[in-house]
């Protein structure tokens, strides 16, 4: 699965830009987190639709558009979940740049894992028997 990280001045509307940039294509959000980091707004976005969503976003001025691969991840929905997965992937030296929820449901809930190396990526599927 792909995310598109979507970077901006940390300013009134930047989320609303990207929000609208996207609906106005009909593209859908299936997960978002959004942060500031150094006076920049993150967004991490997944959509229906990369192909369309990366056109969108393109055309909002003075924001940089990367694409990556994540792996969503199901697992329960319980407490200690989260710190069995992460553990797992510590102790196999995969280092994380991102962890957010994509959906929850009464048994379950579903992470994208994103791995802080495009190197990583495979190894996080097999570490989670993703494979």
């Amino acid at each position: 699965m792909k995310e598109i990280t979507v970077i901006a001045k940390n300013e009134l509307g930047s989320l609303a830009a990207v929000a609208e940039a996207l609906g106005n294509t009909g593209v859908n959000i299936e997960a978002i987190s959004a942060y500031e980091k150094d006076h920049q707004a993150i967004f991490r976005v997944i959509t229906n639709d990369v192909v369309t969503a990366n056109k969108a976003l393109s055309k909002i001025p003075n924001v940089t558009i990367r694409e990556a691969d994540i792996v969503i991840v199901k697992m329960s929905n319980r407490p200690g979940e989260l710190g069995k997965l992460t553990r797992k992937l510590a102790n196999k030296s995969v280092n994380l740049e991102g962890v957010y929820i994509v959906s929850r449901h009464n048994d379950f809930t579903e992470v994208a894992v994103k791995p802080a190396s495009d190197s990583d990526f495979e190894k996080v599927k097999e570490v989670l028997g993703l494979k």
